[in-house]
């Protein structure tokens, strides 16, 4: 027995020898990338017990290959605006992993996008594309370009610009790009229109997100925030709770909050919070999710500006303020670190029960680090908003086949994916010494397809 117990011991230690060296490599090659430090550490720290279970990983150098994109696009971007003066913007595209089918992820345009934003948002897509069940790999793209207070012209010529470079390494069965923060259906509209004329072809498959009109499909303007609220739910049901009755705050008034509200409110929630960059607005009564979808996706307007509308609810600036509300649920689906560990603290001491990242990489490693502690439920980004893509990828099939699905049965199949998701994490959590830690779950999931694709396809 004590010679079994010191083999374990010393396999356990080559097993974290092995990750330490393999992420001070990560950082070594990719200096004063932050983001993309935090995501790659996220993901190893799980994996120790998969190494000594299966070190075929190790042998095969897998660790050391998923972490290097295949291939990293960076190019310029010029375009005039209304003044008729030159602007350049950057573009980037990640393809990061091709194992297990297309890369796939979507398109940001905002500011704060750099090539360390990118990597990290294309290593959490291998993971989170291989949760869904689908065939599709991992990848990511965008640009520094703002929408924000841009004309329509401007924004098509800018598309345009940006599609003539992209177009060269994408394709229906290469590379997949979709909308992400910044890119809705106007964009992704003007983009496909460019890429068929580049092409000289109608090839539907080479972006989701599209309008009905032109292959997109129903039910994927809702499949995130919807797929975010379906997972909570099922975390939820295993501790004999729901949304039926709870308060929910919801960061953030794009899209994905747009219809995690929706659906929340539909299940019998009451909503009391979302925001946007500038503030966010706390209306007791409930959100009035009409209003909020009116404001941003029709006139996009300020948040600030449903207090007009609403006297009741008040405006606060600063968007950090919004996890000092006392709440059930919370739902952060703004942006990447929104919640640190004051406001994870915050969050428990006002006696929140579970936290769902419809974002992506929403909460610091020592904000997931206090949900945990004090058994607070925790959805993690790769798994609670991997309804996105999976619907993206029911777009694909669509399109592959030339027909289109009912938004009832669109919906039937996200929710079957998202409770699929769940219950493989949670049993993956429960085979590896880790009851309940969903993070560890998904990541062990989505890993070990992954790299089984990819010992199976040698060393390519």
């Amino acid at each position: 027995m004590a010679t079994l117990i010191q083999q374990h011991h010393a396999e356990t230690q080559f097993a974290k020898s092995y990750v330490a060296e393999v992420y001070d490599l990560v950082k070594k090659r990719n200096p004063n990338e932050r983001e993309f430090h935090q995501a790659v550490k996220e993901v190893f720290d799980s994996l120790i017990p998969v190494l000594e279970e299966n070190p075929k990983y190790m042998e095969h150098g897998i660790l050391e290959r998923i972490v290097e994109p295949e291939r990293v696009i960076s190019f310029q971007v010029p375009w005039i605006d209304d003044h008729g003066t030159v602007q350049v913007n950057r573009g980037f595209r990640v393809q990061f992993n091709s194992a297990i089918g297309p890369y796939k992820g979507g398109l940001r345009f905002h500011p704060s996008v750099n090539a360390s934003i990118i990597k990290f948002l294309g290593f959490e897509q291998i993971f989170k594309n291989s949760l869904t069940g689908q065939p599709i790999g991992g990848g990511k793209g965008g640009s520094d370009f703002d929408p924000k207070g841009k004309s329509d012209r401007e924004i098509m010529c800018f598309t345009q610009s940006f599609m003539r470079e992209l177009s060269k390494y994408i394709g229906p069965d290469i590379d997949v790009p979709a909308g992400d923060i910044g890119v809705g259906a106007r964009e992704i509209g003007y983009m496909f229109g460019q890429y068929k004329k580049i092409r000289g072809g109608y090839q539907a498959g080479v972006l989701t997100g599209k309008g009905l009109a032109y292959g997109g499909s129903l039910g994927r303007k809702e499949a995130t925030g919807y797929g975010t609220v379906y997972f909570v739910e099922e975390m939820l049901r295993d501790i004999g709770l729901g949304f039926k009755g709870s308060t929910v705050v919801v960061s953030g008034s794009g899209n994905v909050s747009i219809y995690a509200i929706e659906k929340a409110h539909q299940l019998g929630a009451r909503v009391v919070a979302c925001s946007d960059s500038s503030g966010y607005i706390y209306d007791e009564q409930g959100i009035n999710i009409e209003t909020v979808k009116r404001l941003k996706e029709v006139e996009g307007k300020r948040i600030s500006e449903y207090v007009v509308e609403h006297p009741q609810a008040q405006y606060y600036l600063g968007c950090s303020g919004i996890w000092s509300i006392p709440c059930d649920i919370a739902l952060p689906c703004a942006t990447q670190n929104e919640i640190d560990e004051i406001a994870a603290k915050l969050l428990i001491s006002n006696g929140v029960v579970a936290v769902g990242e419809g974002a992506n990489m929403p909460s610091t490693l020592k904000a997931i680090y206090q949900f945990h502690e004090n058994k607070i439920l925790f959805g993690p980004a790769k798994a609670v908003n991997a309804g996105g893509v999976a619907v993206s990828a029911l777009e694909m099939a669509q399109n592959s086949m030339r027909l289109s699905w009912t938004f009832e049965e669109v919906d039937t199949k996200l929710q079957e994916i998202m409770k699929n998701i769940y219950r493989s994490s949670i049993k993956a959590a429960q085979e590896y010494n880790a009851p309940g830690n969903l993070v560890v779950g998904a990541n062990i999931v989505g890993f070990k397809k992954v790299a089984d694709a990819m010992i199976s396809q040698g060393v390519i």
